[in-house]
């Protein structure tokens, strides 16, 4: 089963070196243990361009989608045999990157 585990963060700073080499690790043991599938931080909330094309002709619109004080700062894809697997391991990237995380099964 894989699963999406979206980073939560209230500010468009980068992760500090520190942050950085925890994640590192923690993406090593993901690939070491067969958990790994793909991950990646995302640019600020700013750099965003929400498209809408429900209506026959396509509105480009810079910026996020909506105004918030947290957004999607990154995330993994990780495979897990189970739903308290990935709770476990997603406890331990929120640790890695000290950022709230969501964990959500695909469908």
């Amino acid at each position: 089963m894989q699963y999406l585990v979206s980073v939560i963060h209230d500010t468009a700073g980068l992760a500090t070196p520190d942050e950085m080499a925890a994640i590192n690790a923690f993406n090593d043991r993901l690939e070491a243990e067969g958990h790994w599938v793909f991950a990646g931080g995302l640019a600020a909330p700013s750099a965003a361009t929400v498209i809408d094309n429900r209506r026959g002709q396509a509105v480009f619109t810079d910026g996020p989608f909506l105004e918030s004080k947290e957004y999607l700062a990154g995330f993994w894809i990780i495979e897990a045999p189970d739903l308290d697997a990935a709770l476990g391991l997603a406890a331990e990237g929120s640790k890695a990157c000290n950022r709230k995380v969501e964990v959500r099964p695909f469908l």
